[in-house]
């Protein structure tokens, strides 16, 4: 069989000739490799700016300060975004973005403290929250339920390999410019208003939601929040599979987060003798999880199809179970680098399963609500496993702990999954015989 003839390289050709997925992809692409630009620069700031000395508890503090109280606004996001029109998120929020990181550029060339620093950042990844919320809300409204798998599989990961694109072009900045952070983010600030004139390409009406309730006063949709969300949770409750994907997402988040920390720690003291190095090898690491990414996307749809979603959810967490530690105790550079890859496919294809998951068993009404309480839980994981390896990490970054830890997790998540997926068969099996 020929290339030309393999059903996903069909499909995908099927995807990129539709207009409107095109351009919610580009809004995407866009979007994200700000944020990669972004979020590089504030991290090359916290972890290798010279004046800051960085400790596993540092990179913890900043991570809690950036990520949760934002998380706190995730619900809110979710009942805005089932009743706003989710085409007018991504121009306006992508135009504040941009503003704010121009705000955000000015800061780091002043002399401010660091919780203006921080507040200015905190306002440009709130923002975030809405857009990559609506992002996922929005991808069945362009594409058809038998290619959803696909598109979970391009979409997103093209939105990730485009965020590590961003990370490196960042990187490239900061050695271009002697170290400036303040460079970086005016790209960032240029990449989020090319999104926004994106999102103008598409119509007003065309990504939802349903309901007609564009001009409902924001004042009356934020006294609904909480029973939206109730609203939200219960519907949640009666999907249990998605609830129970949504579970081993979460699981495999935090498990990303402290080896997130650990690699950083060591790119920083253990690899390298000065920040050129370090930068070097964190680049290094970006573009080992980048193929894996794509790697994922690849092999979603055909894995998907052929072992059902929980089946793929258990092998990526099994296979991390298996490779992680034994790639990972050596703490060196080069299978800490296969590492990465791994992890890298086994994130993103335990994300595109979960995804698709969620957008097939959660009603369109609530899939706003759905995906910002999937992105509360990616945070709150991300930073208490921050948390926890700065209580265990040493300071170059060498923790068996942590590598065995995460082995276990990775190890209890495949298991759990593949309870599940029997689970489901028998259920499927009683239904086909009755």
């Amino acid at each position: 069989m020929t290339l030309a003839h393999m059903p996903v390289v069909r499909d995908l050709g099927v995807l990129l000739r539709l207009r409107n997925f095109r351009r919610l992809l580009a809004v995407r692409l866009l979007s994200q490799s700000a944020d990669g630009v972004y979020q590089v620069a504030l991290a090359t700031y916290v972890v290798f700016s010279p004046e800051n000395e960085t400790t596993p508890g540092a990179i913890a503090s900043a991570m809690a300060v950036l990520l949760l109280p934002y998380s706190l606004i995730g619900p809110f996001a979710g009942v805005l975004l089932d009743r706003w029109p989710r085409r007018q998120v991504f121009l306006y929020g992508n135009l504040l973005r941009a503003v704010l990181a121009c705000c955000t550029a000015l800061l780091l060339l002043s002399s401010v403290p660091d919780w203006l620093f921080y507040a200015s950042a905190l306002c440009v990844t709130a923002v975030n929250r809405f857009v990559l919320a609506g992002l996922s809300a929005a991808l069945p409204r362009v594409v058809d339920t038998e290619r959803l798998v696909l598109a979970n599989s391009l979409s997103p990961t093209a939105g990730t390999l485009a965020a590590t694109a961003g990370g490196g072009l960042a990187l490239a900045i900061r050695v271009l410019t002697d170290g400036s952070d303040a460079a970086a983010v005016l790209l960032g600030a240029a990449l989020y208003l090319l999104s926004a004139l994106a999102a103008m390409t598409l119509s007003r009406t065309l990504l939802g939601p349903d309901r007609d309730l564009d001009h409902v006063p924001l004042r009356k949709a934020l006294t609904t929040t909480a029973r939206g969300l109730a609203e939200g949770l219960r519907h949640l409750a009666e999907r249990r599979d998605a609830a129970h994907a949504l579970a081993a997402m979460t699981v495999v988040r935090f498990c990303y987060g402290a080896l997130t920390v650990m690699v950083l720690m060591l790119c920083r003291y253990a690899w390298s003798d000065g920040e050129s190095d370090g930068l070097a090898l964190l680049g290094l690491a970006l573009g080992a999880s980048a193929t894996g990414y794509f790697a994922a996307a690849v092999m979603s749809p055909w894995a998907v199809g052929r072992f059902g979603r929980y089946g793929w959810l258990a092998g990526c967490a099994g296979g991390a179970a298996l490779l992680e530690p034994a790639l990972g105790l050596s703490f060196a550079p080069a299978p800490m680098l296969a590492a990465a890859f791994i992890l890298g496919l086994v994130t993103q294809g335990t994300k595109i399963a979960t995804d698709t998951e969620v957008q097939t068993s959660v009603d369109d009404a609530y899939r706003g609500r759905i995906f910002s309480l999937y992105d509360v839980l990616f945070n709150v994981a991300f930073v208490a496993a921050a948390a926890m390896s700065a209580l265990v990490l040493p300071a170059d970054g060498r923790s068996v702990v942590v590598v065995v830890t995460v082995a276990v997790l990775y190890a209890i998540v495949s298991v759990s999954m593949l309870r599940r997926r029997r689970a489901s068969a028998a259920v499927q099996h009683t239904r086909t015989a009755k």
